[in-house]
């Protein structure tokens, strides 16, 4: 966690920003920004397109049982719709609605409004397609094509903010899945790894900080993938070697479900003992894979002398089952 202080600086810098507009580049700098994207062209040509360009349809009621169904929205770039994946029930959505509805013991009912290559400049037309199923819940995984497009990250997160204040304003939860550690990629040579990591990071952090200001939670996927991914990379990631396979998206859903069932109030919202700063506990979330953050009040305030109050669960995503 060596990152973390210069990462909350970052992340305070990108939110304020982003609440003014501007582009906020952050330590890394426009000069190592423009490496990162020149090398990340070369890896995306390395790589290729994956399997297509959209995951298999998965639109539909989840969940054998009685009652109203849960109206779930899962929102996004490529991950959101399982690209590589050619069983629905293998995509993240599915996987979070199948648990959605065991827990709750009712149907859940899943709209997929994610686009293969989108980036948070492309969520507000997403977010139109999802209030017409009038969600309960919005998932979005998103932020890996931010740094792939270039886009700024004070941009990133004005996009990704709006977005959430919409679905909110309409009655949903949202959870967000942060940007992940895209140093985990392995067509990415070093010093691109590095930079990857600390952009990605940055990113991450001030998702956090923006998602929960705007009213949702956020859960870090930071290198959710990455202890699996060196020790069996066949199967925790995709043959493109960028992409989830099988077992890396049921990672995934694994890490976020429990913060989907906390927002509906399925399961009681554990309290720990104190509450921290935004941003302090959204850099140190962006290097705990599996964290959620959210918004509290301290001694009935929601705010301190250094910003909104969170809690910051260490939640750690669980073994995955060995058939998986």
């Amino acid at each position: 966690m060596i990152w973390t202080p210069g990462v909350a600086r970052a992340a305070r810098r990108i939110a304020a920003t982003a609440a003014v507009g501007g582009g906020g580049l952050t330590a890394l700098g426009v000069a190592t920004y423009g490496l990162l994207y020149a090398q990340g062209v070369l890896a995306r040509r390395v790589i290729g397109r994956p399997h297509g360009l959209d995951g298999p349809p998965s639109d539909g009621v989840y969940g054998d049982f009685e009652g109203e169904p849960i109206r779930l929205v899962m929102m996004g770039d490529s991950t959101s719709v399982g690209l590589g994946m050619t069983d629905p029930a293998d995509t993240p959505g599915v996987l979070i609605a199948c648990g959605l509805a065991a827990v709750a013991e009712r149907p859940v009912r899943l709209t997929v409004t994610g686009v293969s290559g989108a980036a948070s400049a492309d969520l507000g037309d997403q977010v139109d397609r999802a209030l017409n199923a009038n969600p309960d819940v919005a998932v979005i995984f998103v932020g890996s094509n931010d740094i792939s497009t270039q886009t700024l990250p004070a941009q990133a997160v004005r996009h990704l903010q709006k977005a959430v204040r919409r679905l909110r304003e309409a009655g949903a939860e949202v959870v967000v899945g942060t940007c992940p550690d895209l140093g985990t990629v392995r067509p990415l040579a070093q010093p691109l790894r590095w930079v990857a990591r600390r952009w990605s990071r940055e990113l991450a952090a001030a998702q956090t900080v923006g998602v929960v200001e705007a009213g949702g939670r956020t859960v870090a996927f930071a290198d959710l993938l990455g202890p699996e991914f060196e020790t069996n990379p066949g199967e925790m990631f995709g043959p493109d070697r960028y992409h989830p396979s099988r077992r890396g998206y049921l990672q995934a859903a694994y890490a976020v479900l429990p913060s989907v069932c906390t927002a509906l109030e399925l399961w009681p919202e554990p309290r720990p003992a104190r509450g921290e700063s935004i941003y302090l506990a959204a850099a140190r979330a962006a290097e705990e894979p599996g964290a959620e953050v959210s918004a509290t009040r301290v001694a009935g305030r929601a705010t301190g002398p250094h910003g909104r109050w969170v809690t910051r669960l260490r939640r750690r995503p669980g073994a995955l089952p060995h058939d998986a």
